[in-house]
């Protein structure tokens, strides 16, 4: 089988991976305990819901017709993106999500760019050191800190920073002293913006750093005995050339599947980081649809989450199928 061929088998598995996934995520919801309608007049404190409107309630959400033509109905509109409305605000979700996701990727795209960043360069740094203190105490350090849970980190950072030390603002997408006075100078607003991110972004910084060391410096492990690394230095190159030029780039393919599955998670937000910091992006929404039981936006999000990583392991897969000479001449 040739680049082509294993590329269009790549296509038929995706595909069928998500048709698993729309239906597994159409069964987990369908069988939670409780009618929904029911959950939406609940949550519709002092209202009085006439038969009428039952009815009318029934077929908005479209469970008053038989279950597979519910199926159905839901493959279709996952498939044209007709999300429908939030049961709590008046806007399509469609709408909401646009509204909301500029937030979230300013937010984790910035965390991610950090922490893929520092990390690698660490990981690369640890493994050329290894069995030495430096690198025991930091495989070490890095362990603990990623056995803390992230509400405690957060809090951690908000009572330091912000309520000791009053640098930062202690939550909020923009600063509260904005309301009613939209800046209109650039320098203003991004400084602004800036304000309001160190916090959560040192926050996920600090959650994930340690990971993407830990990987690299497997990685590098793995290719840094090898006979070309050895000849490399034979030949009298810097250690820091070898280390980028040659060890990191042999050892980069976990890391370029480890990048794609990132980067295919950062639309969807951190949920925790978000709601503690009482961020407006998608990850406290979920949160949000999660508390309130609101099941056309958890269905959305979950279907766009799965979807976001079915592409993005697609496009890692081209990248393989591209660098790999084995796939090339049809291995």
């Amino acid at each position: 089988m040739g680049l082509r061929g294993y590329i269009a088998k790549r296509v038929v598995y995706s595909l069928i991976l998500l048709w698993a996934i729309m239906t597994l995520n159409f069964i987990i919801f369908v069988m939670m305990p409780g009618d929904p309608i029911s959950r939406y007049i609940k949550a519709q404190e002092g209202r009085e819901t006439s038969k009428e409107d039952l009815e009318v309630l029934k077929k908005v959400y479209g469970v008053d017709v038989p279950l597979q033509e519910r199926y159905f109905l839901y493959i279709k509109n996952m498939l044209t993106w007709n999300f429908g409305r939030t049961r709590y605000i008046e806007n399509p979700i469609a709408l909401e999500i646009t509204r909301r996701l500029g937030n979230t990727l300013l937010l984790t795209s910035t965390a991610a760019f950090f922490s893929i960043s520092v990390g690698t360069l660490l990981g690369v740094l640890i493994a050329s050191r290894r069995g030495t203190k430096t690198d025991t105490g930091t495989v070490t350090g890095a362990l603990v800190l990623s056995s803390l849970p992230v509400f405690w980190i957060g809090w951690l950072i908000l009572f330091v920073f912000a309520i000791q030390l009053g640098w930062f603002p202690v939550g909020g997408t923009y600063p509260k002293w904005w309301a009613g006075n939209w800046p209109t100078d650039p320098l203003v607003y991004l400084s602004g913006r800036i304000l309001t991110l160190v916090l959560p972004v040192l926050t996920l910084f600090i959650l994930t750093f340690d990971g993407w060391m830990l990987l690299t410096r497997a990685c590098v492990l793995e290719t840094i005995t090898e006979d070309f690394v050895v000849t490399a230095k034979a030949k009298g190159l810097r250690q820091r050339s070898v280390l980028l030029k040659h060890v990191l780039k042999t050892a980069s393919l976990p890391l370029v599947t480890a990048i794609a599955l990132t980067i295919s998670g950062l639309w969807g937000g951190a949920i925790i980081t978000e709601t503690l910091y009482s961020y407006d992006g998608l990850g406290r929404w979920v949160y949000q649809a999660i508390t309130q039981q609101d099941i056309p936006v958890l269905y959305v999000i979950f279907y766009i989450d799965a979807l976001m990583i079915i592409i993005a392991n697609f496009a890692v897969d081209l990248v393989y199928g591209f660098i790999d000479p084995r796939i090339k001449v049809g291995k």
